[in-house]
């Protein structure tokens, strides 16, 4: 008989749909943070002004991913409208897209500011491949990027059920972000402003990696044996300086799964730059990594699944459980758990 840590059914919980976060807690360290620690197996219901003060000695390491406003609209050449998201770019300056509406391989889609989209191939799974024109000009990645930031939207997530708004644009970017190829946020990262990190800063060191989270990252889990998930990938780099702590003994805390991911993958691989497709889960846990900060995570998703690898998958449901019943806020504009 299968173990219940791999089988996608043991990783489903209840949720009202009142506790999905449309909009974050602001100011920021006004967020709930629900705490465990482990060694005590005590829960303790704090907010995340008090993360400084409680926080054991280590090293933190952020994701300093930006997300691009990867959301757009346009037209076919017969005027219907058509959609297109950017799941991530891919070599030779084209893209991986999802677009909303039928097309064909040659098609040429037209948006704003004289940028037109050919399709190139057309996938099993809905995805397609492209690449991005100005007139006759092929665009590069970061070409397309800055067109994107005068005509795109902030692409927010599926189950936040509103159009993105100005406030947007700086709600759902963390305070680390600089390298552009994000098309979700690490949500973890999103409940620090300047004085958090500064009150970090007294006792802890700060350190970033760059991973950037792909469309994937909602992508359910659709086998009922875990192990047969094809996980994501995504683009990640490592500086010399953060792979040297990987490689030391210092204790780290990884905030979010983005860099938690990443962390563990660099330290099976030892590779610095590349395509992370690491997937944790009870039955292949963190072998690096101290220490957990991240927020609430759809049912059935890796995500929660990356959770129940630092502590269990009945431990995991517990927390949730309590959560819900201390109404914390759930997903990407939610509250957070501290693992220690």
């Amino acid at each position: 008989m299968i173990n219940k840590d791999l089988l996608l059914s043991s990783y489903d919980y209840d949720l009202p749909s009142e506790l999905v976060a449309n909009f974050p807690i602001l100011p920021k360290e006004n967020a709930k943070l629900l705490v465990y620690e482990r060694c005590k197996d005590q829960i303790s219901h704090l907010h995340f002004k008090d993360l400084a003060k409680i926080l054991p000695p280590c090293e933190i390491i952020f994701n300093d991913t930006k997300v691009i406003k990867a959301r757009i609209y346009g037209t076919k050449e017969s005027g219907s409208k058509i959609e297109l998201f950017i799941n991530h770019p891919l070599k030779n300056n084209d893209f991986l897209v999802q677009i909303r509406g039928k097309v064909k391989e040659g098609q040429i889609l037209y948006f704003e500011n004289s940028l037109k989209v050919k399709i190139k191939k057309l996938h099993d799974d809905g995805t397609r491949e492209v690449e991005f024109f100005n007139g006759d000009k092929k665009l590069n990645h970061h070409e397309v990027f800055e067109i994107l930031e005068k005509i795109g939207h902030v692409p927010l997530p599926p189950y936040i059920k509103r159009s993105d708004e100005a406030q947007d644009n700086i709600n759902y970017q963390s305070i680390f972000a600089k390298n552009q190829g994000a098309v979700a946020a690490p949500t973890a990262s999103l409940h620090f402003d300047e004085a958090m990190i500064d009150g970090l800063k007294i006792n802890h060191n700060i350190h970033t990696i760059t991973l950037h989270v792909g469309a994937g990252t909602f992508k359910g889990v659709e086998c009922e044996d875990i192990r047969e998930h094809k996980m994501h990938s995504e683009f990640f780099h490592i500086d010399d300086e953060v792979c040297a702590l990987i490689n030391s003994s210092k204790k780290i805390l990884g905030v979010g799964t983005t860099v938690t991911r990443c962390i563990e993958y660099y330290h099976r691989k030892k590779t610095k730059e590349g395509f992370c497709d690491l997937f944790l889960h009870p039955q292949n846990t963190p072998q690096r990594l101290d220490y957990l900060l991240t927020n609430f995570h759809l049912p059935k998703s890796t995500l929660i699944m990356l959770v129940a690898a630092f502590m269990g998958r009945e431990k995991t449901l517990e927390l949730y459980h309590k959560a819900i019943e201390n109404n914390y806020r759930f997903y990407s504009y939610g509250d957070g758990m501290l693992i220690i």
